[in-house]
């Protein structure tokens, strides 16, 4: 603002002269010229000539004579001395104008000079700035997310996959240190695995950007979803794992999609695939066979090297587990698949948030099936094919202690 007056200069200047040039040169009494008749000059001297155009009348007085007559026809008087007076005065004006210009220069010069050194408060201003690049980044980051997801949705499925029914893994999520970790390896196992359609569901108020972002890079089918656990049913990060369960609500609502967005004709299988375990690739393809609900050998689970389903003839009988042997249906999240036709044909089924401890998994199963109607999986039940693994807490004591000294880690890198 401060320099844009004095860049404007030129402007005024060329108006300025403008109207001075504009002005018409009014004939005035006592100018110098000559007669003339038809273009050739006559044999009188220099006349000094008032006249009166309207009149064609004409005064002149030449050597000291003074006579009045009226011009006659083809006679003209040709102007000399008032051309050089108005050129002279034109002269005049000009200077003016420039030495005008000239002060107002160096004048608004050094005022901007004076200016330069002088103190701003941009605070305000550079803080609407950074906020207004961070929402712009934000927008254009949650667009990119958006592209990348369609274009995933959209990939065109290679020779022989239209044959593969789907497989709908069902991920619930929440935010911790190994949340990121966690989800980075699993996502990369289900990239190896063909027609699957990833749905992950965050305890949480909203989506996540960690999340989101995740799942943009992953170049996966994926869904994702959001619900927050009650807080009276939340676990405490001091609480053991076994005192309440984790994710009924979000898998409760990736249900609730699945019976909303697919219809009783589609083919495809339900697995239920916490981000802390382990899964094999040779697992996905026992789940692609699943007619009603398929189980197979946990590892790693329930203070055992593994928990498995007994199979005699081809069919369940039993379950080799320590923990609660007579629950209906003794087995691990990670434990069973489920058919997509038979969840949208049984639209209540659901887990039970109050389900008594250890009981999560039978309060679905028993509104779905039977014991006698499992399907062993894993070569009749006698390969581990997915491990209850669990990421070790990290231990921050470092961490805390460099915060309280205010040298803590940067928290914009995201870990």
């Amino acid at each position: 603002m401060q320099m844009q007056w004095i860049n404007n200069i030129p402007v005024y200047f060329t108006v300025i002269t403008g109207e001075i040039f504009k002005r018409r040169l009014k004939p005035e009494a006592g100018a110098w010229g000559t007669l003339e008749r038809d273009g050739q000059q006559t044999r009188d001297r220099k006349w000094r000539v008032s006249w009166d155009a309207g009149r064609g009348e004409a005064e002149a007085r030449r050597e000291g004579a003074l006579r009045r007559r009226v011009a006659p026809a083809g006679l003209s008087f040709r102007l000399e001395r008032q051309e050089q007076r108005w050129w002279a005065t034109m002269k005049v004006k000009l200077k003016n104008v420039f030495v005008i210009y000239f002060l107002v220069s160096v004048t608004g010069l050094m005022y901007a000079l004076l200016q330069l050194g002088q103190p701003c408060d941009c605070t305000q201003h550079l803080k609407s700035a950074s906020d207004l690049i961070r929402a712009k980044e934000k927008k254009l980051s949650q667009l990119q997310n958006e592209l990348k997801r369609l274009q995933g949705q959209e990939k065109v499925p290679e020779l022989g996959e239209q044959a593969l029914p789907m497989i709908y893994v069902v991920t619930p999520t929440y935010a911790r240190l190994v949340q990121k970790a966690e989800l980075v390896r699993l996502s990369q196992t289900l990239m190896h695995v063909k027609n699957l359609h990833w749905i992950v569901v965050e305890d949480s108020p909203l989506k996540t950007q960690l999340v989101s972002e995740l799942l943009a890079q992953s170049h996966l089918r994926f869904t994702h979803l959001h619900v927050e656990t009650p807080k009276e049913h939340k676990r405490k990060e001091t609480d053991p794992n076994w005192l309440k369960p984790r994710g009924v609500e979000q898998r409760n609502l990736a249900l609730q999609w699945l019976r909303e967005n697919r219809q009783l004709s589609d083919q495809g299988m339900v697995y239920f695939a916490d981000d802390d375990n382990t899964y094999s690739l040779q697992l996905f393809d026992e789940i692609r066979s699943t007619k009603r609900v398929s189980v197979w050998p946990v590892g790693l689970v329930g203070g055992l090297r593994f928990e498995r389903p007994l199979v005699e003839n081809g069919k369940v009988v039993g379950f080799y587990t320590a923990w609660k042997p007579n629950r209906p249906f003794p087995v691990d999240m990670a434990g069973f698949a489920v058919a997509l036709q038979l969840l949208l044909a049984n639209r209540e089924a659901r887990f039970d948030l109050l389900a008594e401890r250890g009981y999560l998994e039978s309060s679905l199963l028993q509104s779905l099936v039977s014991l006698e109607e499992l399907e062993p999986k894993a070569n009749n039940c006698t390969k581990v094919l997915v491990w209850h693994t669990r990421t070790e807490k990290p231990k921050m004591k470092q961490e805390e202690l460099l915060q309280k000294q205010g040298l803590g880690s940067d928290p914009n890198i995201e870990v």
